[in-house]
C-alpha cells in the first residue's frame, strides 16, 4: 500500500484550537477527533452536539440511533477477493441516570447498507430484529458493548463485550476489562461507568483472526487482547460496506457517546489524540452564581420574616411525607425510595393513575421526576412488625434479578401501616386483559401466545435454577404476566416470593397465592417449593391456551368448573383440540397446542414428584425431549374434589379468591 506523508497532522494548529471533525488519510482510512462539521450519516436519535460529541442515543423508551462514516469503504481489493486486513479504534462513554443500571448498550458495525429502519430496539441494539437475526444474508459484523443480560441471546452477564456475526447472539464474548501489561492480571471495567474508554478492533486477512481490546482512556493499548477468535470475514462482508455505530434505549434514562474514532485498511488505525477529544457533559449540581452570593446577604432580613412560615409549612409537609425508617434499613439505602418522590410521581396517588386493585393492595402508575422513569407503585397494608426486616432483605435481593422475562423490582418505601413496592412500568398491561377481552384489548393469535408461554417458562427457570438463590414466585398467573412495549411477556408481582439457597430444603410457610393455581399439597404441609410454582405454571398454560379462568362458577346451578378437570375430561374423550380458545377461530398449530395442553396437565399433576422441573419444561418446548408416551394414570383425578379434601373451603373454591392464611407479612401482595 502506498504510504502517505501526514502533514495534515499539523492542521489543527491552524484553526486556533478548534478541533476539525474528520481528516481522511486516503480512501482506505480516516480519523475523527470530535465530530464538529463531520458529514456523518445520522438517523433516529443520533446527533452531533455543539461540543463535538457524537450522541447515539439519549433518554428512555423504545428508540434507537445510528451514525455512519459517509463513504463506502472497499473491503476487498478486487470483487470476490478476500476481505483485507483492517484496524479501528474509538473512544466511547455510557452515562445513565440510575447508579449501576443502564439501558441497552451500543455497537460498532460494518454493514452493506445504512438503512436499518426495520431493526429492533432494546436487546437487538438496532442491528437486527427477531426475524432477521441469524440470517447469513445480513452481511453484518459488529462488536457489541452490552449493559443488559438477555438470556434469550445467551448473554454471559450485564457488562460484556461480544463479537456478533449476522445475529445478536455473539459468536464470542467476554467480561469487560483488560489485562495489565506489568503483571498480566485481569482488571475489571464497567461499561456504564460514566467515564470514557477506548476500544481497539483488528482483523488480519492472513490468519483470519479478529481481536478486540479495551482500556481506560489515556492508557496505552494492552499487549494481551480481551477477545481473540478465528473467523473468516470474507464469508460475511460485501465488497463495499459502511462502518458506523448503533445504539438503543430502554427503561433507564441513558446516553451513549462516541468521542473519537479512527479506521485504516491494511495497517494500524491512526492513534487518537485523547487530549483533543470533546468533554463529556458535566454531571452534578451547577455552581452557585455570584449574583446569588450578593443577593443572599441583602435578603437576610426577608429570610428572617419568612422563616417562621417556612417552618410551619415544613411541619405540614413532614406529616404528609412521613416515613417509617429504622437503623437496620441503612444497608438497604440504595434500594429505598422516599415517600415524597413516590407521592409526586403518582400525583398524590390519584385515582386517574390507578392501574388496578388486587387482593392486598392497589397499583398506581407514576413518573419519577428526577429520572423520568415510568414506574408502577404497589401500596399494600402492613400493620405487623413481625418479620419486616427479613421481608425487606428479600425485596432488596429480588431487586437484583435481571432477566428479560421478569418485571424489574426497583425498590421499596415504608410508612406506618403501609409498604410500597416500586416496579418498572409495563406499558401494555397484564395478559389476562387480552385473554378475556377486558378494557378493549384485542385477542392474541396462537404464535404470540406460544411466544409468551416460552418467555414465562424461561423466566421461571431463571428464578428456580439460574440465579444465585432459588426464588419461589408463589403467585404465577395470567394477571401477574405483564407485557412491555414490544409485547414481550414479563412475570411480575414478587410480593409473595420466597428465597432460599440452592441445595437447602425450604421451610414450612403460610399458604398464600390464588385459588385455582394452588398446588394441593400446600393445604396439607404449607411448604412452597419450585414444584408448587410448576403446578401454577401448568394451570397458566391451560388458561392461555383455552382462554378460560382456572375456576369458573355457574350462577344458575351453583356448579364449580375446574379448568384442569375440564381439559382432562376432553382429552380422555379424544377432543383435546376442542378446548382451544374459540377466539383463535381454529387458527393454531395443532401439535404445538396439544404439547402445551398435555404439558399443562403434567405440570398440574396432583402428585408433586410427577411434575417436571422447569428445565425439563424448556426442553419439551425446544424439542430436546419428548413427552412420555404414556402420561401417568393418576392424571385421572377430579381437581375440585381433591382440593376440597385437602381442606380448601368450598366458598373460596367457587370465588377463585386470593388466599393467605395466618400472618400479615405473607399476604403483602396478591394478584390484581
Amino acid at each position: 500500500m502506498k504510504q502517505h506523508a501526514l502533514p495534515w497532522l499539523l492542521l489543527p494548529s491552524l484553526f486556533l484550537g478548534l478541533t476539525f471533525a474528520a481528516l481522511s488519510l486516503d480512501d482506505t482510512g480516516f480519523i475523527y477527533t470530535g465530530f464538529n462539521g463531520a458529514n456523518l450519516g445520522l438517523d433516529g436519535m443520533a446527533t452531533i452536539k455543539s461540543s463535538g460529541l457524537l450522541q447515539l442515543s439519549s433518554g428512555n423508551g423504545e428508540r434507537k440511533g445510528h451514525a455512519f462514516h459517509p463513504d463506502l469503504l472497499h473491503f476487498r481489493k478486487v470483487p470476490g477477493g478476500r476481505v483485507q486486513s483492517f484496524s479501528l479504534s474509538f473512544v466511547f462513554a455510557i452515562i445513565s441516570i440510575a447508579p449501576n443500571l443502564s439501558s441497552h448498550g451500543m455497537a460498532f458495525l460494518i454493514c452493506p447498507s445504512r438503512n436499518l429502519s426495520s431493526t429492533g430496539t432494546r436487546g437487538f441494539l438496532g442491528l437486527f430484529n427477531r426475524q432477521t437475526s441469524g440470517n447469513a444474508s445480513n452481511h453484518i459484523f459488529a462488536v457489541e458493548l452490552d449493559t443488559i443480560q438477555n438470556t434469550e441471546f445467551q448473554d454471559i452477564n450485564d457488562n460484556h463485550i461480544g463479537i456478533d456475526v449476522n445475529g445478536i447472539s455473539s459468536v464470542r464474548s467476554y467480561y469487560t476489562g483488560y489485562y495489565d501489561d506489568s503483571q498480566g492480571n485481569f482488571q475489571n471495567m464497567t461499561l456504564n461507568s460514566h467515564e470514557p474508554m477506548q476500544v481497539w478492533v483488528d482483523y488480519d486477512e492472513v490468519t483470519i483472526q479478529i481481536s478486540v481490546t479495551i482500556a481506560p482512556l489515556k492508557r496505552s493499548k494492552p499487549i494481551r487482547t480481551l477477545i481473540l477468535i478465528t473467523y473468516n470475514l470474507s464469508t460475511v462482508l460485501t465488497d463495499q460496506a459502511y462502518v458506523g455505530f448503533s445504539s438503543t434505549t430502554g427503561s433507564i434514562d441513558s446516553q451513549h457517546y462516541v468521542l473519537g474514532w479512527s479506521f485504516a485498511m491494511n495497517k494500524s488505525a491512526p492513534g487518537i489524540d485523547v487530549d483533543k477529544l470533546p468533554k463529556l457533559p458535566r454531571e452534578g449540581p451547577k455552581n452557585s452564581s455570584k449574583a446569588m452570593e450578593i443577593i443572599l446577604p441583602m435578603a437576610s432580613a426577608i429570610f428572617v420574616l419568612v422563616v417562621g412560615l417556612a417552618i410551619f409549612q415544613f411541619m405540614q409537609r413532614q406529616s404528609r411525607y412521613a416515613e417509617l425508617r429504622e437503623d437496620w434499613e441503612v444497608e438497604f439505602g440504595p434500594h429505598r425510595f422516599s415517600y415524597k418522590d413516590l407521592f409526586n410521581a403518582t400525583q398524590g396517588f390519584k385515582n386517574s393513575n390507578l392501574l388496578g386493585v388486587g387482593g392486598f393492595g392497589s397499583v398506581y402508575r407514576g413518573i419519577l421526576r428526577s429520572s423520568k422513569l415510568e414506574v408502577a407503585v404497589k401500596k399494600v397494608s402492613h400493620e405487623s412488625r413481625q418479620g419486616i426486616k427479613e421481608f425487606i432483605a428479600e425485596v432488596v435481593s429480588i431487586g437484583r434479578l435481571r432477566h428479560r422475562n421478569l418485571v424489574p423490582l426497583l425498590g421499596y418505601c415504608r410508612r406506618k401501616g403501609e409498604l410500597l413496592l416500586v416496579y418498572e412500568y409495563m406499558s401494555n398491561g397484564s395478559l389476562d386483559k387480552y385473554l378475556y377481552g377486558q378494557d378493549g384489548k384485542p385477542s392474541l393469535n396462537w404464535a404470540h401466545r406460544f411466544h409468551i408461554i416460552k418467555g414465562i417458562a424461561s423466566g421461571v427457570l431463571y428464578l428456580h435454577e439460574e440465579w444465585d438463590q432459588v426464588v419461589i414466585h408463589r403467585d404465577i398467573k395470567a394477571s401477574n404476566v405483564l407485557l412491555d412495549g414490544d409485547m414481550n411477556a414479563r412475570l411480575g408481582d414478587f410480593g409473595l416470593a420466597k428465597l432460599y439457597d440452592h441445595g437447602i430444603d425450604p421451610q414450612t410457610t403460610h399458604v398464600v397465592g390464588t385459588m385455582g393455581y394452588l398446588a394441593p399439597e400446600l393445604a396439607r404441609c404449607g411448604k412452597a417449593s419450585p414444584l408448587t410454582d410448576i403446578f401454577a405454571f401448568g394451570v397458566f398454560l391451560l388458561e392461555v391456551t383455552c382462554g378460560r379462568r382456572p375456576v369458573e362458577h355457574n350462577k344458575q346451578n351453583s356448579n364449580v368448573l375446574m379448568l384442569v378437570d375440564w381439559v382432562l375430561d376432553k382429552w380422555h374423550k379424544g377432543l383435546l383440540t376442542k378446548v382451544a380458545d374459540s377466539r383463535l377461530q381454529d387458527e393454531f398449530d395443532t401439535p404445538q397446542a396439544c404439547l402445551v395442553l398435555k404439558l399443562g396437565l403434567l405440570c398440574s399433576h396432583p402428585v408433586p414428584d410427577a411434575r417436571p422441573s422447569m428445565r425439563q419444561v424448556m426442553q419439551y418446548f425446544e424439542g430436546d425431549m419428548k413427552l412420555p408416551e404414556k402420561m401417568p394414570e393418576s392424571l385421572s383425578f377430579g381437581m375440585q374434589a381433591l382440593m376440597s379434601s385437602e381442606g380448601f373451603d368450598s366458598y373460596i373454591l367457587s370465588q377463585g379468591s386470593t388466599v393467605v392464611t395466618n400472618g400479615a407479612l405473607t399476604g403483602l401482595s396478591g394478584g390484581r
